[in-house]
């Protein structure tokens, strides 16, 4: 059971769960291939990048916005969807070219969540807005 259906308090339901763009796996894969001229050293590195990526949780619910990671220990943010002013993205070139970008969150006060490498960042921010501004 992932930590977000973990957390879920009474009434509360998810919404979507954002998944990380493919990109985001290429560190891993260049680890794999430098491990055959390594004979396989870093493949440690390729290892831990793997749980770390696969660690990951981002998603909405219609409560709150969260972020959970951390392979053995756990750190997460999460912010209530009542707080959200701004919802913000961040593309380089190359994200724009494959689909792929942060979206920074911003909430009263000087908290925020950042989801980074996310896939579809758009469709990311519409879910968010969407739930948090409803249309009357």
């Amino acid at each position: 059971m992932s930590y977000i259906e973990e957390s879920l308090s009474s009434g509360e339901a998810i919404h979507k769960i954002f998944q990380l763009h493919w990109f985001a796996k290429v560190p891993m894969y260049i680890w794999i291939l430098l491990g055959i001229p390594t004979l396989g050293i870093t493949w440690l590195i390729a290892i831990y990048e793997y749980f770390r990526l696969r660690s990951i949780e981002q998603g909405v619910t219609n409560k709150r916005v969260i972020l959970k990671t951390g392979i053995i220990s756990r750190q997460t943010e999460e912010m209530k969807l009542t707080s959200i002013e701004t919802v913000e993205i961040e593309q380089s070139v190359w994200g724009r070219m494959f689909g792929y970008g942060t979206v920074k969150l911003t909430g009263r006060g000087i908290s925020d969540v950042t989801f980074k490498n996310i896939d579809d960042p758009m469709a990311v921010k519409r879910e968010i807005e969407g739930i948090s501004n409803p249309a009357a």
